[in-house]
């Protein structure tokens, strides 16, 4: 090793793109060195400064580089990462979920109530209630408390519901008087943290701290009876889209549309079958071929439909031509004829709905045709030219995808999917709820109006109260259960909503931005991840739509230029230069110019005046132009680039730092603009500045944004193999840490926590951004890469003793055990009461803990079998006929329900809560808290998904040290590396020595970072050799270790799965002598319960369940000949069972007779499991009938 050397100059510092000066705390914040000072008129001056800083704005927003040259150098924009925390703060991560969810309440609430205003009776015709509008008020109790206003912290203690209100204003008739009334309460809606409902949105951090509230929560989940409920991003094929498949074993070539509108929710197909090509709905008996269709929506010359269905291409029209031998054959020539041919084919159910005399067919196709099929597609005034042409369009991309596969649709493009966010789940499932709210409404209106024998007049008031609690119990079993259950959309689905993960503040994190794929059929289920490809989670930029207006895009579309289609002809439509023009999918025009068009729209929407949300982009294989503002569509930010520069410079990101303009400014001024996915196929997008040609039409604001908020905290990622980032993205969700600001005060189920957390010595940009730098989940180890000892084989770790001792890797363990206080029927009710007495007066062992209030003390230690709430119930509890009266309390006899301590390892109490619950009972709390150090098999893992357990812990002064005494916390192994080619963790290493020796943090962001040059400056500077390797010093021999070993901090993180194992043995006399090695998992019983169907062991550690031996250890048995130890574990030891059976016939009889010989004479006892015994019966009960054949032994 060369000497230690005085450091010649100051470490080198990121690079400027990664410099500390650039980086606030929280990534959020303006940098403290640009910060304007404040002086005493300090409003005034700050107002002039952004007052000129605006000013400043506008002239730079001027295109002002025309007049430059095309050689002139591009100066590239510093620190244009900045853009991020600007971005963070108005959407992205949990944002869309609070604006989805704002949007439901703003507007979807007024437009439901809007569709379905009315309630008539059909009993008194004068008789009318009318919804004039509703309201959703902020959170409150639903009790009778004074101060009705409630926080989310109160609801999680307090096993609550979060919800408001709901009001409505209504107008009905008493009589032959109009009543109206305000603020009638109609249920309670269940809110969404940090919506503009919740009583935590636009609080500052010293408002939330009073609220016992989080700053870094991100909100946008729910609270339903106490637990953290998130509504999964559900992903879904796009609505009034075509989309066209095949399927080559039937030999079908379809174009698919789901129409979706407020009134209804169908499918329509076009398919091909057998060379024709037919019309086919659900409402429908049979599959219509399209010809007729055409002709019954009033095209009846064959030589129109053969245009718009097969335009001017030979081959279409040659393969489209036999369809209209269809017609003749029918003997269907006008759309009078083709009327009556579908109406005879339309459902019968359908016509029930319908009240009064039957309708002829044709009207009822005629119905069919304009609100059924196609729904999304409006047909004004009985004129069918918009349908038809749509139905045409359908047929050419079946005969487009028959001529050449690459035009048929891929389901798994993203372009083609749309997600659903909490705002249109809830909107779905209060339409359906408020539909049959006003049923149920109808119904009891009904009841009383039918009463003659009235005394007053009927007042619907009482009626619209007694109904309230549809809607609150249809919101809260909906997200408790997670299954939306919506008959009248024939939506069937479960597992919704999921309970917020807590193990990390990254796993809450992870879920919110995680996207669940749902299935109409179930998928075949495979031993191995199954879930692959179906679970997605979102990039760090990505933003989800909402719905906008598609009324006015129309009227834009028309001036500029497009022409209406209903008077086109399929000869226009079709001709070489035409491009039809979409608008969410229905078509509204043509235009020769699809390029000036696109044009001129995309300068409409970065002027601000159209939604900056609106996609437009040209389709040339099928000649189109598809503009789209519906919600759900997944979009980014990105930069415009004009002749080769991009419109962000320098400056603006100066005035961004100085707080003067956010990020909405830049897209008010067309710096920037949102692109859809659709829309980036039509964009030529850079990655780097540099890399701007011609052609570019944006630029990446930041490379590392394709990863999410999970992926974002891998250090060096794209240095590693590729499953490896995937297994991180699965560990770090498991990694203890700190969870929240208010985690000390949370009574949660369970909750691990690290009890020293630190922040990583390598970071990234995207753990400044989301705030983990303030919740950490890990600690940096001291690591050797070096081999000890035979312990360090497969991964496994080897920690220091001493590191341990000063509380590396220590941790606590929280669990929630919660009891009801119950008031019974009868009156009775459960006690808490003082620990019982022996005869001496002495209290028994296991109530030693226990106050005179019947709760054990805050702080005592509880040994497992002791009790810590000693509750007792009533036995006469369900005895409706017990006497409650005066002098009955001394009657009632109680027994012991008592909570006791189950854990083999001793635990403390941490906090005891009392309290009510909306149903007035009482609620009673206890959280049991457990400190446990790293044992052997504790599972740790670094940020690369190399994940490891302890093999040895080993005293310090057997461990190596360097020439500074330094010990490393962990050993690892070197042969993790080759295989598992984890090349950023070797950087990761490197970079985090010279972090600490130049008392700096560096950055490890993906596809930037520090550089591997400059931390090896810095280690040369400081003395070190630049490969980050040490020479070690034997703890054992004290010798000089032969070869140099790579030395330095890797951050490492505890994993609460698999943490702790537990293998205990009492000593006589002692019993709480119990050693906690592997704490949770470690398993093993002799006899215990059984299950009663089966008589099998149960199953799981937690109902003392048996071990079970598969299938694979069958076979390795029967490899073995262990055929007696076979028997003995898989019957004997299992579910033997002795039973009678007959030599004769093979059958089972009972108590040495055989019922169907008759006879006593064959019958043989025999051992055999159990289960089969059941086997054989339900088989004989299914006619099929099991022998036995038995041999002498």
């Amino acid at each position: 090793m060369p000497p230690r050397k005085v450091p010649v100059r100051k470490a080198v510092a990121p690079t400027a793109s990664t410099s500390k000066a650039a980086v606030s705390h929280s990534g959020t914040e303006p940098n403290p060195t640009t910060a304007p000072v404040k002086h005493a008129v300090a409003d005034d001056s700050a107002e002039i400064a952004r007052q000129e800083g605006l000013a400043e704005w506008e002239e730079m927003c001027r295109p002002n580089w025309k007049g430059l040259g095309l050689m002139d150098p591009i100066k590239s924009v510093e620190d244009k990462w900045l853009l991020l925390p600007a971005f963070l703060k108005v959407k992205g991560l949990v944002k869309q979920h609070i604006d989805s969810f704002n949007y439901f309440v703003d507007v979807d609430l007024a437009n439901i109530l809007k569709a379905n205003n009315k309630v008539l009776s059909d009993v008194d015709p004068k008789f009318w209630l009318k919804y004039t509008g509703i309201h959703v008020g902020m959170p409150t109790r639903n009790d009778d408390s004074f101060d009705k206003s409630v926080t989310p912290h109160e609801c999680r203690l307090r096993d609550t519901t979060y919800a408001a209100t709901i009001t409505v204003d209504v107008q009905y008739t008493r009589g032959n008087v109009i009543v109206r009334r305000k603020g009638v309460p109609i249920g309670r809606l269940p809110i969404m943290l940090r919506s503009n409902k919740c009583v935590l949105a636009g609080q500052s951090e010293a408002s939330l701290a009073r609220m016992t509230e989080c700053p870094l929560d991100p909100g946008g989940y729910f609270i339903v009876k106490g637990t953290e409920k998130v509504i999964l991003v559900q992903e879904q094929l796009s609505k009034n889209r075509i989309i066209v498949e095949t399927d080559p074993v039937k030999g079908i070539v379809q174009a698919s549309v789901t129409s979706s509108t407020h009134e209804r929710k169908s499918k329509t197909y076009v398919l091909m079958k057998k060379n024709r090509i037919y019309l086919r709905h659900n409402s429908i008996n049979e599959d219509i071929p399209v010809c007729i269709a055409l002709k019954a929506m009033g095209i009846q010359a064959d030589k129109e439909i053969l245009l718009l269905c097969a335009g001017t291409t030979e081959a279409h029209k040659s393969a489209f031509a036999p369809n209209l031998e269809d017609c003749a054959l029918a003997g269907v020539f006008t759309t009078q004829q083709a009327l009556e041919y579908i109406g005879s084919r339309v459902k019968v159910t359908r016509r029930g709905f319908q009240a009064g005399p039957k309708r002829p067919v044709w009207e009822e196709a005629m119905e069919a045709l304009a609100t059924i099929v196609l729904a999304h597609v409006e047909v004004k005034g009985m004129d069918f030219k918009h349908k038809a042409i749509y139905i045409a369009t359908m047929t050419r991309r079946v005969l487009m995808a028959m001529a050449d596969e690459k035009l048929v649709d891929d389901r798994d493009y993203v372009g083609n999917k749309r997600l659903e966010l909490a705002g249109q789940l809830l909107s779905l499932l209060f339409e359906d709820i408020f539909k049959t709210f006003n049923q149920n409404l109808k119904s009891s209106i009904d009841k009383v109006l039918k009463k003659p024998s009235r005394t007053s007049e009927f007042d619907a008031y009482q009626s619209l109260l007694y109904q309230s609690d549809l809607i609150t119990s249809g919101f809260v079993r909906a997200i408790s259960t997670g299954n939306w259950s919506l008959k009248r959309f024939k939506m069937e689905r479960a597992g919704v909503t999921h309970v917020l993960s807590r193990l990390s503040f990254i796993s809450a994190l992870g879920m919110m931005t995680r996207i669940s794929s749902q299935f109409e059929k179930t998928r075949k289920r495979h031993p191995e991840g199954e879930a692959c490809g179906l679970v997605k989670n979102l990039a760090l930029m990505t933003h989800i739509t909402t719905d906008v207006e598609e009324e006015p895009i129309k009227k834009i579309v028309y001036m500029l230029g497009v022409e209406d289609i209903t008077f086109s002809t399929g000869a226009e439509i079709y001709s070489p230069h035409t491009f039809v023009v979409n608008v969410n999918g229905s078509i509204v025009g043509l235009t020769r110019f699809p390029a000036r068009f696109v044009a001129n729209f995309r300068k409409l929407r970065r002027s601000g005046r159209i939604s900056e949300f609106i996609s437009v982009y040209i389709n040339h294989h099928h000649h189109t132009v598809h503009i789209a503002s519906d919600g759900g569509r997944i979009c980014r930010p990105m930069i415009i680039v004009e002749n080769e520069r991009p419109r962000v410079r320098t400056e603006h990101i100066n005035l961004l730092k100085r707080g003067v303009v956010t990020f909405d400014d830049f897209l008010k001024k067309g710096l920037i603009e949102y692109l859809d996915v659709n829309e980036e196929n039509d964009s030529h997008i850079a990655l780097y500045e540099s890399s701007i040609e011609p052609s570019t039409t944006h630029l990446e604001i930041e490379p590392f944004t394709i990863l999410g908020a999970v992926a974002g905290l891998i250090p060096y990622p794209h240095h590693n193999q590729s499953p490896r980032n995937t297994y991180q993205c699965a560990m770090g969700k498991q990694s203890i840490g700190a969870i929240a600001y208010n985690q000390l005060n949370r009574i949660d189920t369970l909750l691990y926590l690290s009890v020293y957390p630190q922040q990583p010595m390598v970071k990234t940009k995207t753990i400044e951004l989301i705030g983990y730098d303030r919740l950490p989940a890990g600690q940096n180890a001291t690591v050797a890469v070096m081999s000890y000892s035979g312990y360090d084989i497969e991964d496994a770790l080897i920690l220091n003793k001493a590191s341990l001792d000063r509380g590396y890797g220590r941790c606590q363990v929280f669990r929630k055990n919660a009891t009801l206080i119950r008031k019974y029927p009868n009156g009775t009710f459960d006690r808490l009461a003082d620990a019982p007495r022996e005869a001496d007066g002495s209290v028994q062992k296991r109530y030693d803990i226990i106050q005179a209030d019947g709760i054990a003390g805050v702080g005592e230690r509880v040994d497992p079998g002791d009790v810590y709430v000693n509750k007792q119930s009533p036995i006469n509890a369900n005895d409706n006929t017990f006497n409650t009266g005066e002098g009955a309390s001394a009657s009632i006899s109680y027994r012991n329900t008592p909570m006791s301590y189950k854990s083999p390892m001793a635990g403390y109490i941490d906090k005891v809560m009392l309290t009510d619950t909306d149903n007035d009972q009482t609620l009673v709390k206890v959280l049991l808290r457990q400190t446990r150090r790293p044992e052997l098999g504790d599972k740790f893992s670094s940020r690369h998904g190399q994940k490891g357990v302890c093999g040895l812990i080993v005293n310090q002064e057997d461990m190596p040290f360097n020439d500074q005494g330094i010990n490393p916390d962990t050993i690892m192994n070197p042969h993790g590396f080759p295989s598992r080619m984890t090349v950023g963790k070797m950087i990761e290493l490197l970079a985090g020595k010279a972090g600490v020796l130049s008392g700096s943090l560096q950055y490890g962001t993906a596809f930037g970072g520090s550089k591997v040059e400059d931390m090896s400056r810095i280690l040369i500077d400081y003395g070190f050799s630049y490969a980050g390797k040490d020479m070690l010093t034997s703890g054992i021999t004290g010798e000089p270790m032969e070869c140099y070993v790579y030395f330095g901090p890797i951050y490492y993180q505890k994993l609460s799965k698999f943490c702790s194992f537990t293998f205990y043995y009492k000593a006589p006399g002692n019993r709480n002598f119990i050693e906690h090695m592997v704490m949770d998992k470690m398993h093993a019983r002799a006899k215990g319960p059984r299950a009663v169907l089966t008589r099998q062991p149960t199953e799981g550690r937690s109902r003392d369940g048996g071990l079970r031996l598969g299938e694979m250890e069958r076979d390795c048995l029967i490899g073995y000949g262990a055929t007696q130890l076979l028997l003995e574990r898989l019957m004997i030891s299992s579910d033997a069972f002795e039973i009678n059976a007959c030599e004769t016939c093979g059958l089972m009889g009972y108590n040495g007779w055989c019922p169907y010989c008759k006879s006593s004479k064959k019958v043989a006892k025999l051992t055999i499991p159990y289960a089969a015994k059941l086997l054989f019966q339900e088989l004989t009960a299914m006619n099929v009938l099991p022998r036995l054949v038995l041999e002498d032994a």
